[in-house]
């Protein structure tokens, strides 16, 4: 609990007064909801639902709404203050907020009982390895916990740490090296075309995978160091075949959360065709949302959700071209197809997330068909390496590191689908084993990118 805090309170101290408010409000409304019955009971998962995300909302977006709301009567010719809070987000707010509704959530349906150790509740709550930014648990997975006692386990304690060390490669070494060439690109779109926009939002497809892959990593390696079991996080997801199998792998907390809490609530798939979608599409909108203040994660939730929704629509004429054109009798070649789509359609998504705003998104959708005939011509006349030089402002050997890791990431992740790397190494001599780690740790001595490179979802 001691660690927690000051872990938490690190960033800013004064803001852990914040936490502590929430968590004895649901603390306390967890107690009521279970003693006692009829309204009372809904009256109090209201006051816990409300403060919770009265203070999301403040933090998070009231600027967001006031600017939007003032340029509103700015056009309309109201007079409406434009004022802007300088407000610094506290960090990890949207994730413990989530894990704390669920709380409550789980008490209110008879699925949890409500935990009267106010201790072992704020543990719950602010347990550091996932306060930050997961994964998001549920209270029947990780309050028992809590009460059990942990010894030491050498090979618990040694998988947990290879799993943080894989974290740490993913983050520092992979991850932050992308970023250098999608900052630089995505700093300033106006001085590129296509072939550099696909080049960054690819990279940036596997920056943010990494480095939020990686950060759970650390997170799940650092609890099972202490005895802790968390849940899995990602699932290869771009190894996905469709929309809806990505979004089964990928922030596996916060999809499943969102598909609980929002999508079963809204009717799910229990009701008419046209409302089904409706929930889908609403699911994803909440999503977007919940990322950020910014109307480009708006249509980036959007977007997805309108993924989801075509495939529903197009499932027939899909399977029905598949055969005709006898991909169906190809299942690996099917396979290949499906997962390079559902790709290319995620990273057109991506370009919403990474984008400063949605002048600089469009800009960047309206040039991803420009560029290319300049790029051939450069590669034509000056070769492969001075060509991509050329057009791209990046030669063949300042990528070919970057690509050799993206290779080696998707090597690894072929081989877990079907075997754990860290529990194939175990049976292997140790000459082998040894010589692996050590790769894994002078490769982030002499290959990792050192700076102020924080993770991501920091800012969620």
């Amino acid at each position: 609990m001691g660690a927690s805090c000051l872990f938490y309170m690190w960033f800013i101290p004064k803001y852990i007064f914040i936490l502590f408010f929430l968590i004895l409000i649901d603390y306390c409304a967890g107690i009521f909801i279970e003693d006692t019955q009829g309204r009372a009971r809904q009256c109090w998962l209201v006051v816990s639902i409300a403060s919770t995300c009265i203070v999301l909302f403040f933090f998070k977006y009231f600027n967001f709404f006031n600017q939007n709301l003032a340029a509103i009567g700015h056009f309309l010719g109201l007079s409406y203050p434009d004022h802007v809070f300088e407000i610094i987000l506290p960090i990890g707010l949207s994730f413990h907020t989530f894990q704390s509704l669920s709380y409550v959530i789980e008490v209110y349906k008879g699925r949890q009982k409500a935990e009267r150790h106010l201790g072992i509740y704020a543990l719950y709550v602010m347990f550091y390895p996932q306060l930050v930014s997961g994964p998001i648990e549920r209270p029947q997975h990780m309050l028992f916990q809590f009460r059990e006692k942990h010894y030491f386990e050498y090979r618990r304690v040694t998988d947990g740490l290879k799993l943080m060390a894989w974290g740490m490669f993913k983050k520092i070494v992979i991850a932050d090296r992308l970023a250098i060439f999608v900052n630089e690109i995505y700093t300033d779109p106006s001085l590129y075309h296509g072939p550099a926009f696909v080049m960054a939002t690819i990279f940036f497809a596997f920056q943010i995978y990494c480095d939020f892959s990686g950060y759970s990593d650390i997170a799940i390696g650092a609890a099972q160091v202490m005895g802790f079991r968390l849940m899995d996080n990602f699932n290869r997801p771009y190894f996905s075949k469709s929309i809806s199998e990505f979004w089964r792998r990928w922030h596996i907390s916060l999809s499943s959360w969102f598909k609980d809490y929002v999508y079963i609530s809204l009717g799910g798939n229990r009701c008419v065709r046209w409302r089904w979608q409706m929930n889908i599409f609403l699911t994803f909108l909440l999503s977007g949302m919940w990322h950020g203040a910014n109307w480009t994660f708006f249509i980036w939730g959007a977007l997805n959700g309108f993924y989801l929704i075509f495939g529903i629509w197009s499932a027939y004429i899909r399977n029905k071209l598949s055969q005709s054109i006898g991909l169906t009798r190809q299942p690996k070649l099917l396979k290949f197809w499906q997962a390079g789509v559902t790709f290319s359609l995620i990273c057109f998504s991506w370009i919403f997330f990474r984008a400063k705003d949605i002048h600089d998104a469009f800009y960047i959708v309206s040039q991803l068909p420009k560029g290319w005939g300049e790029l051939l011509e450069h590669i034509s006349t000056q070769g492969i390496g001075k060509g991509i030089y050329g057009c791209l402002g990046f030669g063949t050997r300042q990528l070919i590191l970057p690509l050799l890791l993206l290779v080696s990431l998707n090597a690894v992740e072929a081989v877990q689908r079907h075997n754990n790397i860290r529990h194939m190494f175990a049976g292997k001599p140790a000459w082998l084993r040894w010589s692996f780690y050590y790769g894994i740790v002078l490769s982030m001595v002499f290959l990792g990118v050192y700076g102020k490179n924080s993770f991501i979802y920091f800012q969620f």
